[in-house]
């Protein structure tokens, strides 16, 4: 009987594979690994190598870089819309309202407000559907790809390359929302004049102050993201396709933004993970305003602890035929 060639290999070799000369088994001979035939050894839940290779795989792929890519689009896109719109002396946005208006309306005074717009602009939709094309992938895709069976008998252990690959996601959440402040930062100091900046409650503070808001604001819009990231990282577990998983995701994002538009539903809107996350504009107020800050990182802890221990015991269980 021919024996059939393995999986392509990932663009790293599965840590300690070689060292133990295990060569692949045939693919159809090759039984499923059990749940209960994880290595008695004592081995270190973390391994700085295996997150290391991880993330090269995640950040090599092209489909990462397309996401980055439309990302990073989106700034120069609205600071040239805001360019056009006012290069006759008129003003733009209304500026009376919260989040997104009330920034847009101050862009031509100072380019640092295009980087509280764009991620005003990105957050509902661009920025969570890349987070959930991401997760969603996490380990779908392993399997899909005939890779998630080697890595486990590598051996990773199923419990540290979970952990891995939520980490790897986190890490994903936090350079896309960098991507898209860097990227406004440079076209709203290109475009327009920077200087002090007026928060939003009329008080004026220096640049460099501004800047720390800028970076406050990013991180907490990637924080922001991961009860989205624990859920994409669940529903990966329950597939074998990358593809079901991907759109699962994203088609639950979508669900839940429709429900909070919804006003007959508001009893849930509160416990819906995308309700607070405008409300980083409160960082840009003094003295700043906690309590929605506050219950939006709390909602996204439960949401994280829910489905990232839902994702280890679905993974734990698993029998691993792919």
């Amino acid at each position: 009987m021919s024996r059939a060639e393995p999986p392509p290999a990932r663009s790293r070799d599965v840590p300690g594979a070689q060292a133990a000369g295990a060569a692949p088994a045939p693919a159809d001979t090759a039984a499923p690994v059990p749940a209960d035939t994880a290595p008695r050894t004592a081995r270190p839940l973390w391994s700085l190598g295996l997150l290391r290779s991880e993330l090269v795989v995640t950040f090599r792929r092209w489909r990462t870089l397309a996401l980055l890519a439309v990302l990073a689009a989106v700034p120069i896109l609205v600071g040239i819309a805001v360019k056009i719109e006012t290069s006759d002396g008129g003003s733009i946005g209304g500026g009376g309202g919260e989040g997104g208006p009330a920034f847009l309306s101050q862009i031509t005074n100072n380019g640092l407000f295009l980087v509280f717009t764009s991620l005003a602009a990105t957050l509902p939709f661009f920025l969570p559907m890349t987070v959930g094309v991401i997760a969603g992938d996490a380990v779908a895709g392993e399997a899909g790809a005939g890779t998630l069976r080697y890595l486990l008998v590598a051996p990773a252990g199923r419990t540290r390359l979970l952990l891995v690959k939520f980490t790897t996601v986190l890490v994903f959440c936090l350079v896309a929302t960098v991507t898209v402040a860097v990227s406004a930062l440079v076209t709203g100091a290109l475009l327009f004049p920077t200087g002090e900046v007026t928060l939003l409650s009329g008080t004026t503070v220096s640049f460099g102050e501004g800047l720390l808001r800028a970076l406050a604001i990013a991180v907490t819009v990637a924080l922001s993201l991961a009860g989205l990231a624990a859920l994409g990282l669940f529903v990966s577990t329950l597939t074998n396709s990358g593809i079901a998983a991907m759109t699962a995701t994203v088609g639950l994002l979508i669900t839940v933004q429709i429900l909070g538009t919804i006003p007959q539903l508001d009893e849930i809107h509160p416990f819906l993970f995308s309700h607070y996350w405008l409300s980083f504009a409160d960082l840009l107020r003094d003295p700043v305003y906690w309590d929605d800050l506050l219950r939006n990182l709390g909602l996204q802890g439960l949401y994280t602890a829910v489905f990232a221990s839902a994702a280890w015991a679905r993974f734990g269980g698993r029998d691993i035929t792919a």
